[in-house]
């Protein structure tokens, strides 16, 4: 008897380029990435959107009759549209019909279906978006957490974002012992406003971590960093900026690499390096951000996400279902005591 795929709901509805791209993506996913894929959504448009010239069985489709918009408030919409893609996926999960979810929807309808739905895990009281970044040391990602689902936080809030951090980049991204940072405008302890240094003191007390002091911007993208630590008001600003800078050198590398003979020489020697190049700094390499400290694994992919970043989120999705994230934080995360996880591995 082989093993069980990770089961992944997906809102088929979600996005700027849904459903076409989100199925596409999908489909992408379960042929490449061994998991079964659920399409909800509208049927009829789903069907539309399946062009399947592959031997793998075509993904099942779980019909949702409504559709949050992006123009409408989140709470109210969710509460109100009880059959929206968004809330059926969640359901699914809830359920154990479907081991993750993944949306490119409406970010605040996703964390609002997640909280409702999923509720918080025991000691968390607010959950946090994290985004994986490239860094200048080769395979060395950084996670910054939160990147927008709390613009005002509290020391405590960050507290648990470092140990949800710590436990996730431990876990899936397969760091050993990984580094805490606190962004933040110096590396003195006495730098930043009130938050920065209340959470400074507060996380330099936690065993739970390996805490190594303030990250100022530039220490961001350097490798000095495994995970680092923010409200999401300056988490979501870097997380943008970040993108954008990502997008803008390979733009730049297009421009000065294409123009007449020699540029189409240099690029094709140059092209299994342009290519790495690319999947260490394009955002769409990783596909979306983990909502962690809800009861089940949520992906919340870019409204803009075309099929490749909705493959990659599944992705994501999938590590982090069999590296058994839910499990680690319930059973590592321990507040009261501030017990070690890294002696406990």
């Amino acid at each position: 008897m082989g093993i069980t795929p990770t089961r992944i709901a997906i809102d088929a509805m979600g996005g700027d380029y849904a459903p076409s791209e989100i199925v596409e993506g999908a489909i992408q996913a379960q042929e490449t990435h061994g998991v079964k894929v659920l399409l909800v959504g509208d049927p009829q448009q789903i069907k539309a959107c399946i062009n399947h010239k592959s031997n793998q069985p075509l993904p099942e489709i779980v019909p949702a009759e409504e559709i949050v918009e992006m123009h409408e408030e989140p709470l109210t919409a969710i509460r109100r549209k009880s059959k929206a893609s968004i809330n059926v996926a969640m359901k699914l999960v809830k359920q154990k019909e479907a081991d993750a979810v993944v949306s490119a929807g409406h970010s605040g309808a996703v964390m609002a279906s997640a909280l409702l739905r999923l509720g918080r895990l025991t000691g968390i009281d607010r959950p946090a978006i994290g985004a994986v970044l490239p860094t200048m040391v080769p395979k060395k990602p950084v996670l910054i957490l939160d990147v927008g689902a709390n613009v005002d936080c509290r020391p405590k809030f960050l507290e648990q974002f470092a140990v949800m951090g710590t436990i996730y980049s431990e876990y899936v991204l397969g760091t050993t012992e990984p580094k805490v940072g606190l962004l933040n405008i110096g590396e003195e302890p006495s730098k930043g406003n009130d938050l920065a240094v209340r959470s400074h003191q507060i996380l330099q007390e936690n065993n739970q971590i390996k805490f190594i002091g303030n990250a100022e911007g530039r220490d961001v993208l350097s490798g000095s960093f495994d995970v680092i630590v923010c409200d999401g008001f300056a988490g979501n600003i870097l997380l943008k900026f970040a993108e954008a800078v990502g997008d803008a050198v390979l733009q730049m590398m297009r421009e000065e690499l294409t123009p007449g003979l020699s540029g189409k020489i240099g690029t094709a020697i140059l092209r299994p390096n342009l290519k790495r190049m690319k999947q260490r700094i394009d955002h769409v390499e990783h596909g979306g951000g983990l909502l962690l400290g809800v009861g089940g694994i949520c992906i919340i992919s870019h409204g803009s996400s075309k099929a490749i970043a909705i493959s990659n989120a599944i992705r994501s999705a999938r590590d982090a279902v069999e590296n058994k994230v839910i499990e680690r934080i319930n059973s590592n995360y321990v507040p009261e005591n501030h017990k070690s996880i890294v002696s406990n591995q």
